[in-house]
């Protein structure tokens, strides 16, 4: 039932990122803004975000979708991520568009490569890193939005490694585990 609403949310809003500029009707019905098409490389606005692993660029945003889906992508994503954790209230949906990632649910771990996706539902501890010496590119869907956008904004003004429980907490994750090591 939880991956239905999931789908039924993407399903709403991926019509919206693929016609983009070519059905100007359809982004006037949605009433939200920048649902136009975002370049590669670039996040809505020709945004994006420096992480430690990664150039991180918000594909669809929470103001779009009035908080039902929140999608980012990670370009040039290096060995690394972030700790084993629980989001309490959404979905998350991995994509590998470039290179191998393996990604963590629960003890089990799989290693996935372009084409390959992966969902984690509510609850379910999970974690990701890119393989290997080469760059990866990962698509990540949440839904609902939730706090997530907010969290990568705010995660740029604290360093990485002291981004804690407490700072986790805030956005509704939890931190469970250690990072993952490829």
């Amino acid at each position: 039932m939880k991956r239905r609403r999931f789908l039924q949310a993407a399903a709403g809003v991926f019509p919206l990122m693929v016609l983009g500029a070519e059905a100007p009707a359809l982004n006037a019905l949605a009433g939200a803004p920048d649902t136009g098409v975002v370049k590669a490389g670039e996040g809505v606005g020709g945004h994006s975000l420096q992480r430690p692993i990664s150039t991180l660029s918000f594909k669809v945003t929470t103001a779009q979708t009035d908080g039902r889906l929140f999608v980012c992508e990670h370009t040039h994503l290096m060995k690394g991520g972030p700790p084993l954790h629980v989001h309490h209230e959404q979905e998350e949906w991995f994509r590998v568009e470039d290179g191998e990632v393996v990604i963590q649910v629960r003890d089990q771990r799989v290693v996935l490569k372009p084409g390959d996706s992966l969902l984690g539902p509510r609850g379910v501890p999970h974690t990701f890193s890119a393989t290997g010496d080469a760059p990866a590119k990962l698509l990540i869907a949440f839904t609902p939005a939730g706090k997530m956008e907010q969290f990568f904004l705010d995660a740029q003004q604290v360093p990485f490694d002291k981004q804690d429980n407490d700072f986790y907490r805030k956005y509704g994750v939890e931190i469970v585990g250690p990072p993952i090591k490829v």
